[in-house]
């Protein structure tokens, strides 16, 4: 992907996460001022301000941060930037990632009994295609230090985690590419509720693995 050096990249940037949280706010997949986004630059990166809905970004005021998380521009950012920082530190295929407090997602992430290693089965080809294996970060307060530490962790073999308790962090090669996977994400979350009380049918590994040989997923 081409590295994001010009002012006028950056400036494209801005207004691009301006765009698509506005459409994901008007589109009610998160509420209130939850949810962040952030964009991986050439000396730092840029994430929605704290306190700020993603339907009412100002391109001018996102924050933009150092490598090491610093501010040097904007408002203050969101106090979830710890765990966009732990993506990119360990994933250097990130260029962007969402994070949101989902309805469906969230409502999984509360579940009992959920497998840890893979935590929606692989209900669909278009889920596996976009997200492949989903884990499970265990639950610690938000800001704790082992929060960072377990998503790192993960997020340096899976794009997508689910994190208990709370909602899908999500990264990807592009802001874009990074937001359709959060809604198929979101998507596959609701079907799995509907079909919670039913015997499923999911993939098995024989057309898992094909779709991996095919399609050249990394997961």
């Amino acid at each position: 992907m081409k590295a994001h050096g010009s002012q006028a990249d950056e400036q494209a940037l801005r207004e691009q996460m301006v765009m698509l949280g506005r459409s994901i706010f008007e589109r009610g997949l998160t509420a209130g001022s939850s949810g962040n986004l952030s964009v991986r630059l050439d000396d730092g990166w840029l994430i929605t301000p704290t306190n700020s809905s993603l339907g009412r970004l100002d391109p001018t005021r996102l924050s933009r941060l150092d490598m090491q998380g610093r501010l040097v521009q904007g408002d203050p950012p969101s106090k979830e930037a710890f765990l966009h920082q732990a993506v990119y530190a360990n994933r250097p295929a990130a260029k962007a990632i969402v994070h949101l407090h989902s309805t469906h997602s969230a409502a999984v992430s509360c579940m009992k009994g959920l497998d840890p290693h893979d935590c929606i089965p692989p209900l669909t080809a278009y889920f596996v295609m976009k997200i492949g294996r989903l884990p499970l970060v265990p639950y610690y307060r938000p800001g704790a230090p082992e929060l960072a530490r377990a998503v790192g962790d993960l997020a340096a073999r899976h794009p997508a985690l689910l994190l208990a308790n709370h909602g899908p962090l999500v990264s990807g090669p592009s802001l874009e590419a990074a937001l359709n996977a959060t809604e198929e994400l979101e998507e596959t979350a609701r079907i799995f509720l509907l079909l919670h009380a039913a015997e499923t049918r999911p993939l098995n590994q024989a057309q898992i693995d094909e779709l991996k040989a095919v399609f050249a997923l990394d997961f």
